[in-house]
């Protein structure tokens, strides 16, 4: 490995800032050079800008602002970006996130110019093939050098689709790591007061394709959540995708319905840290309310992080379903996470990742009993 090394982060989307903060911070304090590239594929300044300062990221070092489009389109946009940049900064080791289409792009890039990459939150599956997202993993699953397990059950699946042992880790989840650095600032009162929000509330977010692209999916959805609406004001966060849609289907102002803006980071947390119920189709929504203790009803028919189901807050529910469970969590009233929070769940696991990417760049053996010292 040449001397001074660099670090390349490749962010796409909201929850990609959330994961990368922990690391690039403990990059940072063993003094390995990074840099971020910002692929824009949430180009909302509500979208990524006010992450970037939430979570104390650095300024990107390039943006490609690839924005919206069809997955073919959006990809290729970003094959093409990813590529120039790489091409220019060289770096030693690139570090995707998550499971967007920036992570897949980064990924078949940095695989044809023969670029080392690390893939944090590996080995998560849903075993739904129609997920684009769960396409997105598997392909960067294959193709990574460093491999970071966030639970035990990824390891299994990584195992099980051959991959070899000694390009994995389990680091822990370093989206817990960031809520747990913003927990003692998580006030819900000023953003209620922002809202107009008073008494008990519900949290809804919304944006998967199968729930919003099909305008008879959408109008399932929305029909649903109009009947948690009846039972409890319900904020709706309205991610860009799929606003037309799910306005068309309904999804509008009304009593007890509140459509806002994307929020922060912070601001995001504070509202879900003081709700009474959390309905959501995202992924890192059902740990974050595990970690808080909101009761959470996820609209998916699966998830790739059972460990919230098993350890935490969460349930499963179909839009048929989803009225009556938001009325029994409603009725229960605030739980908690059952036993302990997950393994590593302890807010250190961006040191963890930190120590591993410092030792494999400089080249030390990284065999499955040294891997155990650094974690």
């Amino acid at each position: 490995m040449r001397d001074n090394p660099l670090v390349l982060h490749v962010l796409g989307a909201r929850p990609n800032f959330v994961k990368a903060a922990p690391v690039v911070k403990g990059l940072a304090e063993l003094g390995v050079r990074q840099g971020i590239i910002h692929t824009g594929q949430h180009y909302d300044a509500l979208m990524s800008d006010v992450f970037f300062a939430d979570l104390g990221l650095p300024e990107p070092i390039a943006n490609l602002g690839v924005g919206s489009g069809s997955h073919a389109r959006q990809t290729a946009a970003l094959l093409t970006g990813l590529e120039d940049v790489v091409l220019e900064h060289a770096p030693s080791l690139v570090v995707v996130y998550g499971d967007v289409n920036s992570t897949l792009a980064a990924i078949l890039v940095c695989a044809k110019l023969h670029v080392p990459t690390a893939h944090v939150e590996a080995g998560l599956r849903s075993f739904d093939r129609e997920m684009p997202e769960e396409v997105n993993r598997v392909v960067t699953d294959a193709l990574s050098d460093l491999l970071f397990a966030t639970s035990p059950e990824a390891l299994s699946h990584l195992t099980n689709e051959g991959v070899d042992p000694a390009r994995v880790h389990l680091v822990g989840n370093p989206m817990i790591d960031s809520l747990f650095a913003a927990l003692p600032g998580l006030d819900p009162a000023p953003v209620q007061e922002r809202l107009g929000v008073s008494g008990r509330y519900a949290v809804a977010t919304l944006h998967r394709p199968a729930n919003v692209d099909d305008p008879e999916a959408a109008r399932e959805l929305v029909e649903a959540v109009l009947g948690v609406a009846e039972q409890v004001p319900v904020i709706v966060p309205l991610h860009p995708r799929g606003r037309q849609r799910l306005a068309d289907a309904g999804l509008v102002d009304r009593p007890n319905l509140k459509i806002v803006d994307p929020l922060g980071y912070v601001d995001f947390l504070s509202l879900v840290r003081g709700a009474a119920l959390v309905v959501t189709d995202s992924g890192g929504v059902q740990e974050e309310t595990t970690m808080l203790g909101v009761p959470c009803l996820t609209v998916r028919p699966n998830t790739e992080r059972p460990i919230t189901v098993t350890h935490g807050t969460n349930r499963l529910v179909t839009p048929a379903g989803l009225t009556a469970a938001a009325g029994k969590a409603l009725a229960d009233g605030a739980v908690t996470p059952s036993g302990e929070l997950p393994p590593l769940w302890d807010g250190a696991a961006g040191p963890r990742i930190a120590r591993v990417i410092a030792a494999w760049l400089r080249g030390d053996n990284l065999s499955p009993a040294s891997r155990g010292k650094l974690i």
